[in-house]
């Protein structure tokens, strides 16, 4: 019987078979989805081979675009970029540039 190790040490984060931190639990819950969707479409009645083979299929694609992501952005590469999706593009000054150099002068009150 094969034995896994899922984690490694504690404060690292959890790693199975390559795939690291957010994209595990996207895996998971793609693949309880599509359970889901597959037993729902097989109680409605339709075919069961139709069934499978969008099952099977769906599952493929969620599969390779996980590693993919896995591969592509890394371990904090999708909070990375939620994070510059929140960020402004530009910021933006109304304030004309003589404003900001002229430099205010005290004035003496006797």
């Amino acid at each position: 019987m094969n034995t896994y190790h899922i984690n490694k040490g504690i404060g690292r984060t959890v790693e199975f078979k390559g795939l690291k931190a957010q994209y595990l639990f996207i895996f998971a819950g793609g693949l309880l989805g599509i359970l889901v969707f597959v037993m729902i479409m097989y109680m409605a009645g339709i075919n069961t081979y139709l069934c499978l083979i969008l099952g099977g299929i769906s599952s493929g694609l969620l599969i390779w675009q996980t590693f993919a992501l896995n591969g592509k952005y890394g371990e904090y590469g999708l909070m990375k970029m939620e994070a510059r999706k929140k960020h402004p593009k530009y910021i933006i000054s109304r304030r004309s540039i003589y404003r900001y150099l002229k430099t205010k002068r005290k004035s003496a009150s006797i």
